[in-house]
């Protein structure tokens, strides 16, 4: 699926990075368009969100046009990243979230209701998640037993092109590739070449016939789930799981960075966070107070931009800095008036 190469590696990162600026610029202009012109105070973070995923597609689809960046460097960024925003990529990135978000539009168009899941459901599904993440971080080990590379040297290859016996860890990226690639994708349309995540790891290693029909209800399911079900994916993900379950250990307790702190003396219980969360996140309604660490939550900030109690939960960088809060956006602030 990724070719690398090293050919021309310096004219391609200067007209990546030059790329990138302009698509800084165009995303400080979006957002900044939003924040000047949107009035509706409840909306203006999910309008911000769709810029920044506009931004990030485009970002995703120049870097992978880099043919000289292992994709174990890409991996190795992605847990750095982790490490102290959590699971931002998921909520405000991730390509694959973006055409979830996109059917869920559709769905307010045609006036369709969303489907919500049992919390026992919910549950499992993300627990599952490192089931599934289990299983491929150990299949290489299997993989190597069966077909061993012939020497070290040629392994260390493997490994930071993810070929050969290390092709599994090339599953843990797939959410991260845009479905509009610069190499040949399982679908052309004219000039654009389409790609879906997995489906390129399902054909390889399910037999043909079998793994064409195993891809094609693997993008019926999901882009189905995904109409009725918000962020349906994002439950049970193992990009996702790769991303939170470093905040499962005592080490990183006071990472990432980037969280949610809620003032229980400011919440009413009025539950507006725990329904209009897209993956049915009950924490942040639950718990007493303090910062929510819980893995399931993206970042999305869908409860912080619905909370209708001025300071009751606040988006924190550390331990001091408030990146966004809460508003009683039912009653217009003295900056729209």
């Amino acid at each position: 699926m990724f070719v690398f190469g090293v050919n021309g590696m310096d004219g391609e990162l200067l007209g990546a990075i030059l790329r990138l600026i302009v698509l800084i610029g165009l995303g400080v202009v979006g957002v900044l368009s939003v924040v000047i012109w949107k009035r509706n105070r409840a909306m203006r973070v999910t309008f911000l969100r769709f810029v920044i995923q506009a931004v990030g597609f485009a970002a995703l689809y120049f870097l992978f046009s880099i043919t000289a960046i292992p994709m174990l460097y890409i991996l190795l960024a992605w847990f750095v990243f982790t490490l102290f925003l959590g699971r931002f990529f998921c909520g405000w990135i991730c390509p694959f979230a973006l055409l979830m978000d996109i059917e869920s539009v559709l769905r307010r168009v045609l006036k369709i209701r969303y489907r919500l899941l049992s919390d026992k459901l919910n549950m499992a599904l993300h627990k599952g998640r490192y089931v599934i993440l289990a299983v491929f971080l150990f299949l290489p080990i299997l993989l190597w037993l069966l077909d061993p590379p012939m020497n070290t040297e040629v392994a260390l290859i493997m490994f930071k092109l993810f070929a050969g016996p290390f092709r599994p860890y090339s599953l843990i990226l797939d959410p991260i590739v845009p479905f509009i690639v610069p190499w040949t994708g399982q679908i052309v349309i004219g000039s654009f070449d389409f790609s879906y995540p997995y489906v390129g790891q399902i054909t390889t290693f399910i037999p043909a016939t079998i793994g064409q029909i195993v891809a094609v209800a693997f993008v019926a399911v999901t882009l189905i789930g995904s109409f009725f079900v918000r962020r349906v994916w994002c439950r049970f993900c193992p990009a996702g799981a790769s991303m939170s379950a470093l905040n499962r250990f005592k080490a990183f307790k006071g990472l990432p960075l980037l969280h949610i702190e809620k003032d229980e003396q400011k919440c009413t219980k009025c539950g507006v966070c725990k329904r209009v969360c897209p993956v049915q996140v009950n924490d942040v309604y639950e718990q007493k107070g303090g910062k929510i660490g819980t893995s399931q939550c993206m970042l999305c900030t869908r409860c912080v931009e619905m909370c209708p109690y001025e300071d009751a939960l606040k988006v924190k960088l550390g331990s001091k800095k408030t990146v966004f809060k809460s508003r009683n956006w039912l009653e217009p602030s003295h900056s729209d008036e």
